[in-house]
């Protein structure tokens, strides 16, 4: 997801402010919040049993197992896995949920699961509930679903542009976020990773598709991301969804002003109907019992030896084939969770410790001590990349002890926040000049494919129909240490992160899990993003192998009008705000 600065540069955003001489709305008051909890007793659940079973028949001594969800098809089953299989409890926790295809297969099931009996929490940032996106918002309306919008935003939800200019009068809080990203079931098993729910993060987006890598984890750390979320749910940052916008104003907003006023409107998925509001036009689909359905496929990739399925996600989801819980491999090993705490972000000037914890030290601290343990090797990737002076002096001594440090960020071109690329631009030749290697993703990912995946069905089929495709934008955020020691979360490796937004990772103490997310990222550098060097004074983008595209020395298969952008904002803007 992009972040702010691509919707508004910093100084279009604190010159309109200025313009601005009347107070924003303000946020209702008295706002009632009742404290609930993550479920107690998670081994009295049927996933619960077979966690504490696997840990048993595996003979581990670690409590915590995992498992990585490389490609697209296995991040969308994973999610309808663990709604179809839990019995008490389902708590999400993200920056964006956007009203689609995919998204509706998600909430299709998680709408099921509550008219079962399950208790569904759903903590959503409130930057993004605009618009078509802010009818993902009636679910709140069903009974067993609640729905809290984090640091929300007073206003209307027309648009986000709108929304935006709104809010401009208090931009300072306008610009924190609630990055978070988990999704828990019956608090005994979860996903953490960079993705948020939409066509884009599941490769069926027609125009811009995000790379992106998950983990699903087992056991005692799904207790401790339950913490985190509980913690943040409980909060007075986190406002009950009726307390902000009411069902008839959903409705309204199904219907967008229109010039011709005979123009027929888009129906509402059904996932996402009002109970006693108009019926969508779709048929609801009462989703098969767990483990009964078979995969239907409507496209396959074949990527050297590896023939991926594409599911059909607008079909009645089954994930037998791609996801069966009772045969999942797991590897059982050593971790801890990095979360910042929801008082990192004050609704007001002095509320709140504005630290990620209660020493002050962030998720972004936490690896930047993760970094100092790598003696060989550090690979990194994070699509948005502003190192800032402290990760510098990190990387400077790593190099002075000889560990070699590695980087995939975006390019220009598959960047969609030009004005994050700005700040890294800015520290491109000191970064080389101190021996750090840097890759940028290519946005055209047709020919060769990402190591991280497929991604999508959109360029698939795009292609196999000889068309151009989707773009990719690489959207995964990880680091590893000697192949040995990694992490994977919410957090980009910027300013941003460590100052602005509040963010979760895991870190896994693991060499086979560590060397397969090496893997799926060397693939990348080797294949799909441009090498770049400094020869003398002068950038060279190297091309990936086999491609036959000749090096540039200019930012590659980005237009004229955004490179002069990027050299007109990059002087100016800070590295804080990127």
């Amino acid at each position: 997801m992009p972040n702010f600065s691509a919707i508004l540069p910093w100084y279009v955003v604190a010159m309109l402010a200025a313009l601005l001489s009347s107070g924003c709305a303000s946020l209702p008051t008295g706002v009632q919040r009742p404290v609930s909890t993550a479920l107690a007793a998670p081994e009295t659940t049927p996933m619960g049993q077979w966690v504490q079973s696997r840990k048993a028949s595996a003979g581990a001594r670690s409590n915590s197992a995992f498992f990585l969800l490389e490609t697209e098809e296995l991040a969308l089953s994973a999610r309808v896995a663990l709604v179809d299989g839990a019995r008490k409890t389902l708590d999400l926790q993200y920056y964006a949920i956007h009203a689609d295809a995919s998204t509706e297969t998600v909430l299709d099931r998680l709408r099921s699961a509550a008219q079962r009996g399950v208790r569904v929490r759903l903590l959503l940032d409130d930057l993004n509930t605009v618009g078509r996106d802010a009818q993902v918002l009636r679910l709140a309306f069903e009974p067993n679903v609640q729905i809290r919008l984090f640091n929300p935003i007073p206003g209307h939800r027309a648009s986000l542009l709108g929304r935006l200019l709104g809010a401009l009068p208090d931009i300072s809080r306008l610009q924190k976020r609630m990055h978070n990203k988990l999704f828990l079931a019956d608090n005994a098993l979860g996903i953490i990773g960079g993705r948020n729910l939409g066509d884009a993060y599941f490769g069926q987006d027609k125009t811009t598709n995000f790379v992106d890598i998950d983990v699903l984890a087992a056991g005692r750390i799904v207790r401790d991301m339950s913490v985190s979320f509980d913690s943040y749910w409980n909060s007075e940052q986190a406002y009950p969804v009726q307390s902000l916008v009411t069902g008839a104003e959903l409705e309204a907003l199904r219907q967008p002003p229109s010039a011709n006023a005979g123009e027929q409107t888009t129906a509402v998925p059904v996932a996402l109907a009002i109970p006693g509001a108009e019926a969508a036009t779709k048929t609801s689909k009462t989703p098969p019992e767990p483990g009964a359905p078979a995969l239907t496929p409507v496209a396959s990739v074949t990527t050297g030896t590896r023939t991926t399925v594409l599911p059909d996600v607008t079909a009645s989801f089954a994930l037998e084939s791609l996801m069966n819980l009772k045969q999942l491999p797991l590897t059982w090993a050593p971790s801890m969770l990095l979360a910042d705490q929801p008082g990192k972000i004050a609704l007001e000037e002095g509320v709140g410790t504005g630290n990620g914890g209660d020493d002050g030290a962030t998720v972004i601290d936490g690896m930047l001590t993760l970094m100092d343990k790598a003696k060989r090797d550090l690979l990194i990737v994070s699509p948005y990349f502003v190192p800032g002076h402290k990760m510098m002096l990190r990387f400077a001594a790593l190099r002075t002890r000889g560990v070699t440090i590695r980087v995939l960020t975006n390019s220009l071109a598959s960047n969609d926040a030009p004005a994050a690329h700005a700040g890294y631009a800015r520290y491109r030749p000191a970064l080389l000049a101190m021996g750090v290697e840097l890759y940028e993703m290519r946005a055209d990912q047709q020919r060769h494919l990402s190591g991280f995946g497929t991604l999508g069905g959109s360029r698939s089929s795009a292609n196999a129909a000889g068309s151009t495709g989707s773009s990719a934008s690489l959207h995964s955020k990880a680091v590893v240490a000697d192949a040995s020691l990694m992490a994977i979360g919410s957090m980009n490796l910027d300013l941003r992160s460590r100052l602005q937004n509040t963010e979760v990772a895991m870190v896994v103490r693991s060499r086979s899990l560590a060397k397969k997310v090496v893997t799926l990222v060397e693939a990348t550098l080797n294949t799909g993003a441009y090498r770049v060097t400094q020869e003398g004074s002068q950038l060279v983008w190297r091309a990936p192998q086999g491609t036959n595209i000749p090096d540039v020395t200019n930012e590659p298969d980005a237009s004229l009008g955004l490179r002069l952008l990027v050299n007109l904002i990059g002087p100016f803007a800070p590295d804080e705000m990127l």
